[in-house]
């Protein structure tokens, strides 16, 4: 008996715990959508003051992607294995590259 109760008094601080992390997790989770609710006219307004006076977006883009298919061919072959032995790899590669690519070339021209 003595062990019943002694484990229905850890289960009970377990379920007090847990219902008290749960709470603050809640809250954290609530305060950081409305810091990102209000922060969004801000970052808004820095893309368009930052952004705007360069080559452009659409023109960026067309430049990006011509680059990074360059880049990820000449990868292809200095990897060895040729185009279709690292495709796997080279879709990740080509994404990261070409949004990097895309926004700095829109941003610095």
């Amino acid at each position: 008996m003595a062990e019943e109760n002694e484990a229905g008094e850890t289960d009970r601080k377990d379920k007090n715990e847990s219902r008290k992390m749960l709470v603050v997790l809640i809250v954290l989770l609530l305060l950081l959508a409305i810091a990102a609710l209000l922060i969004v006219p801000a970052v808004g307004n820095i893309m368009a003051t930052h952004f705007s006076p360069g080559l452009g977006l659409r023109d960026g883009a067309v430049i990006s992607f011509f680059v990074t298919v360059v880049l990820m061919i000449v990868f292809a072959v200095a990897a060895g294995d040729g185009l279709l032995g690292e495709i796997q790899f080279m879709i990740g590669g080509f994404l990261t590259f070409f949004f990097i690519f895309w926004l700095l070339i829109a941003w610095l021209f």
